[in-house]
């Protein structure tokens, strides 16, 4: 497993034009009021920057792409807490992005520990180490739950961009659709997995 980064990479640099983070958090705040068509365009325009962050943390594919979807639904369910004073709206969302992959590369590295622990010692597991590996499996688990909620295009589209690992371009060549209808099953998924799984659960 890599080391686990200090801060967050991949945040707007001081050059980035003003226009598209400004846009961002026109995005972000209209998808706190329950706009899906605008969360629909951030998602668009942030999910591979996300996935990117996420990825190099993590170091494996199916790992980042859990944690890339569990990352959208956590700012679908928690945009409003986004603060335009305090930063950009695309560093807020790699926050959450880097947080999630750290906890999961933490949670990882407990759970190696506890079975190095239990193997070379032969005694009982530390209740912590154990509950944050329970954690991580029960939050992976209600997903895959969640997916098996969604319409058949709409999951397949979604298993093939997350856990497939191609690109919406790739997702539309292999269903034999148009980019934008790709993207739109991949967009209306995600939007009902956050439905499924429920605000503050």
């Amino acid at each position: 497993m890599a080391p686990v980064p200090d801060q967050p990479v991949g945040v707007p640099h001081p050059g980035a034009p003003a226009g598209v983070a400004g846009e961002h958090a026109s995005l972000l705040k209209r998808s706190a009021r329950g706009d899906q068509a605008a969360f629909a365009e951030l998602y668009d325009a942030t999910s591979a920057r996300v996935h990117g962050l996420v990825l190099r943390v993590v170091r494996d594919r199916a790992q980042a792409e859990e944690v890339t979807q569990e990352v959208f639904l956590e700012i679908w369910r928690t945009a409003s807490r986004f603060d335009a004073e305090r930063g950009s709206a695309l560093a807020w969302l790699m926050t959450i992005a880097h947080r999630k992959a750290v906890d999961r590369v933490r949670s990882a590295e407990a759970s190696t520990r506890r079975d190095l622990t239990y193997h070379q010692r032969n005694h009982t597991v530390d209740h912590d180490e154990t509950a944050d590996a329970a954690h991580a499996s029960l939050e992976a688990h209600r997903v895959r739950t969640a997916l098996t909620q969604l319409t058949h295009v709409q999951r397949e589209a979604l298993e093939l961009a997350y856990f497939g690992g191609y690109t919406h371009t790739e997702v539309a060549s292999l269903l034999d659709l148009p980019v934008g209808t790709a993207k739109t099953r991949i967009r209306d998924g995600l939007i009902r997995l956050r439905d499924t799984i429920g605000v503050g659960r």
